[in-house]
């Protein structure tokens, strides 16, 4: 295969991290995008990105994720940023229970700010807390079903998920894309390169989420 930059793609879309403080949103976009961990990592205040691109099929799909601050007092700004996201990842912290019951919340948030064609993860964050669980894999996974998104549990710490979590999103989302674009009758490769997609008319038929043991389903 031949090179090409870190600057050339064929679609680039934007995904948002939403949840609670403290769940591990920027630890998993550090992760994904730079395989970086700190456990000093401090509240995003505001709106963080990162980028990284990854092969989808025989097509270069790059990914610009934004880290949206879990604070209350934060949320009023950063909503006009899901403006434009073709995915959205929940987190919640499986040894948190409150965080786990606020995800209703945040989903119903997200929705009313997206596209309702927007591929959603329900991620559960900081699984190598197994000894301090405080939501199950069943009980995570009805909820992802009820929502109608994926599910899937992570661990930043351990590197565990964390890139087949973020890779399903862009798959599911390429997959929107090409059936939008053969609905329409145009060659995908005729497309400028780097073009940003509207899935404002894509129809999608939202898939069930993970089996139980927390791997994600395609």
């Amino acid at each position: 295969m031949a090179y090409r930059s870190d600057d050339e793609y064929d679609y680039l879309f934007k995904v948002v991290l939403i949840g609670d403080s403290g769940v591990g949103k920027t630890n998993l976009l550090s992760r994904f995008a730079r395989n970086e961990f700190s456990l000093e990592s401090k509240s995003t205040v505001g709106v963080e990105f990162a980028t990284r691109t990854v092969h989808v099929d025989d097509k270069l799909v790059k990914a610009q994720i934004w880290d949206t601050a879990g604070q209350e007092r934060y949320r009023a700004i950063t909503s006009a940023y899901y403006r434009g996201s073709a995915g959205a990842l929940v987190v919640y912290d499986v040894s948190r229970r409150a965080t786990f019951e606020n995800v209703e919340k945040w989903m119903q948030e997200l929705r009313n700010h997206t596209d309702s064609n927007i591929i959603v993860m329900l991620v559960g964050n900081k699984a190598d807390l197994r000894h301090i669980r405080a939501v199950s894999v069943e009980e995570a996974a009805a909820l992802a079903r009820r929502q109608q998104a994926f599910f899937v549990e992570t661990s930043a710490l351990e590197s565990t998920n964390v890139d087949a979590a973020f890779t399903e999103v862009l798959t599911q989302v390429y997959r929107v894309v090409s059936r939008k674009v053969l609905d329409i009758g145009a060659d995908p490769a005729a497309l400028p390169k780097g073009h940003t997609i509207d899935l404002n008319s894509a129809e999608e038929e939202k898939p069930s989420p993970v089996n139980k043991s927390g791997c994600c389903s395609s």
